[in-house]
């Protein structure tokens, strides 16, 4: 565009329309970056409706759902949102930290546990099957991500609390139901207990257009995969950044401690990688890594109030 297009655009306004039809237009994707995710809009009123379908488990998995868990907040070295190991039975850096926070017995260390405490969320296939905010996404399948209060519902409706209530399987193809999202704002969250499903009956008349959906589904194991986690070192890492937590010191070896039993701790050295390195507080180095003996400190702590008793 040449400089004279520019200024006759400027004297038209068609340039401000046409970035304020950019920005509409990123405001209005709902996947928030991921075009795979769907999520509902709020209207000017504060509230969002949307009706969709929960699809069964896609080809070759058991499950139609898969679980996450994660964290998100704020220390003085910025935001911590990452996805905890605990997601795959592994340890996570987080959960270790606010397990020795809360045994503390301290308040304000609880208070901090609360905040910091992992998120569980759920994934799933879904339908569209009404969608006012956004039509283009009815009829299209997409991943949903929910919070607890959806899978309740979804599991009240899968085991009824009472007897004149008929079981329904909310993911079943012929016999689930729709899943009517009414959505409201409460005290500054988002609140799902009108959400509510219809009555069962299949999602499409034809079987064909079925299987076309089921084969659109996207897989859910592949969410939870391994290769989806940082390691338990990076993410540690992490952690002692938004914290605020300085890096470890590079130990100093000189001859005064030739014998390890000398120092405080105890010096251990890794000769797992091919490298011969070991992992310094997230760096590389070639030298020994730093292992604080609790034994020891403890010990050392004892010694002293034993001294200090003796004067």
């Amino acid at each position: 565009m040449s400089f004279s297009d520019l200024k006759k655009q400027s004297s038209l306004g068609s340039l401000t329309q046409k970035l304020v039809k950019e920005v509409e237009k990123m405001n209005n994707t709902s996947s928030g970056g991921d075009d795979r995710l769907w999520k509902p809009e709020m209207d000017k009123t504060g509230n969002g409706y949307a009706v969709i379908r929960f699809l069964p488990a896609p080809e070759g998995e058991d499950l139609p759902w898969a679980k996450m868990y994660s964290h998100a907040f704020q220390g003085p070295g910025g935001w911590y949102i990452e996805n905890s190991l605990t997601t795959l039975g592994q340890k996570d850096p987080v959960s270790e930290h606010n397990r020795e926070l809360w045994n503390s017995g301290i308040d304000a260390d609880k208070e901090t546990v609360r905040k910091q405490k992992r998120k569980l969320s759920y994934y799933a296939n879904i339908y569209v099957v009404q969608d006012k905010a956004n039509p283009q996404n009815e009829g299209q399948v997409f991943l949903y991500k929910f919070g607890k209060k959806i899978f309740d519902k979804i599991m009240e409706a899968m085991q009824p609390e009472y007897e004149d209530e008929t079981a329904i399987n909310p993911f079943d193809f012929w016999a689930g139901a729709n899943f009517k999202l009414k959505l409201k704002k409460v005290a500054g969250y988002w609140n799902y207990d009108s959400s509510e499903f219809a009555a069962p009956g299949p999602l499409l008349e034809d079987d064909d257009a079925l299987e076309a959906l089921w084969k659109k589904q996207y897989s859910l194991t592949a969410l939870t995969a391994a290769d989806q986690f940082k390691s338990y070192e990076d993410l540690d890492k992490r952690l002692k950044y938004v914290l605020g937590q300085k890096p470890v010191s590079r130990p100093r070896f000189d001859e005064e401690l030739e014998d390890e039993s000398e120092g405080r701790g105890s010096f251990t050295p890794n000769f797992g990688g091919d490298s011969g390195k070991v992992d310094m507080g997230g760096r590389t180095d070639d030298a020994y890594q730093p292992v604080q003996s609790k034994d020891s400190d403890e010990d050392d702590a004892l010694s002293y109030f034993q001294k200090l008793a003796e004067e």
